[in-house]
């Protein structure tokens, strides 16, 4: 599936498509969650938290990261809000290139078939690595993208041990 990059825009059906695909692998999981339905214009995750009451710590944030010479590959790295992403370290060394950079919004959204601001872990393509920051694994629940910009998912965090792939890397985060 290929989402519109032009400014996050995509019609219901395409939405419904990505959220559709998201929930489907959840089910698949066997893990419970919770889908949180949320105004669009509320899909950021400082946002999101803010309007909706959920702490920024539970929040966590899908970033696909690119190397810079072609043939381009790419991961994608989970972590918490409320840190930063190690990428001219780990990342780096990870993924074994010489540079990288975080994906421009379009190739982010070519890549996954989501959106900007709801860009998951869940339901991305089976051969792109995943990287989790095992600090994730603390928290009571965590709050992931859905795939679009309208809704959110709860779900404890045992949903990284149930993504085939998913790699729990120490120092993921530059705390």
């Amino acid at each position: 599936m290929t989402a519109n990059p032009d400014n996050n825009v995509r019609t219901s059906s395409e939405s419904e498509a990505v959220e559709s695909r998201v929930t489907s692998f959840l089910d698949s999981t066997g893990v419970a969650y919770e889908i949180v339905e949320i105004d669009p214009d509320f899909a950021d995750t400082a946002a999101f938290c803010e309007k909706y009451g959920f702490p920024l710590e539970n929040s966590a944030n899908t970033i696909i990261v690119a190397s810079k010479k072609k043939p381009k590959s790419y991961v994608a790295a989970v972590v918490r809000a409320t840190r930063r992403i190690d990428v001219n370290h780990t990342v780096k060394q990870l993924m074994n290139v010489g540079r990288i950079s975080f994906a421009k919004a379009e190739e982010t959204a070519e890549l996954t078939g989501m959106m900007i601001g709801g860009v998951t872990v869940l339901a991305l393509p089976p051969e792109l690595p995943i990287y989790v920051d095992p600090g994730l694994m603390d928290l009571d629940y965590v709050i992931l993208g859905g795939g679009s910009r309208s809704i959110k998912i709860k779900i404890s965090p045992d949903i990284f041990s149930a993504i085939p792939g998913a790699l729990l890397v120490e120092g993921l985060t530059g705390d």
